[in-house]
């Protein structure tokens, strides 16, 4: 998609984070404390990205997951604002997700920090 599909397709603060890698406050987002079973999905293209039982509550006011589902996400250098951090990406569109930080819980360590608004969500039947 191009620039103008991907603005007729997300709402403006979609478009903000997945396009243009923004980032929403903390504790605003819808996910952040979901506890429903089920599947999070990229909201721009619906690639299934991280499943319900691989999310904690890191406190960081975003949806975190140990891991991601399969190889929907790939990692890139983000040396933005002053500090170096690893960004998430949708392997199968590119959209900005979030962050992956080495700091969260077993077993392997890593908390996925991700936007809500980069997001939709497919509970379990």
């Amino acid at each position: 998609m191009n620039e103008n599909e991907w603005r007729v397709k997300l709402s403006p603060e979609q478009f903000s984070v997945l396009r243009e890698g923004a980032t929403e406050a903390p504790f605003t987002g819808e996910y952040n404390s979901n506890k429903k079973e089920g599947a999070y999905k990229c909201g721009g293209c619906g690639e299934k990205l991280f499943m319900s039982d691989k999310k904690f509550d890191s406190g960081s006011g975003w949806p975190s997951f140990t891991e991601a589902a399969g190889q929907s996400v790939e990692e890139k250098s983000d040396a933005s604002h002053g500090m170096v951090r690893t960004e998430i990406l949708c392997t199968n569109c590119g959209g900005h997700l979030g962050h992956v930080f080495p700091d969260g819980p077993s077993p392997n360590g890593m908390r996925y920090c991700i936007n809500s608004l980069s997001l939709d969500f497919e509970p379990n039947e």
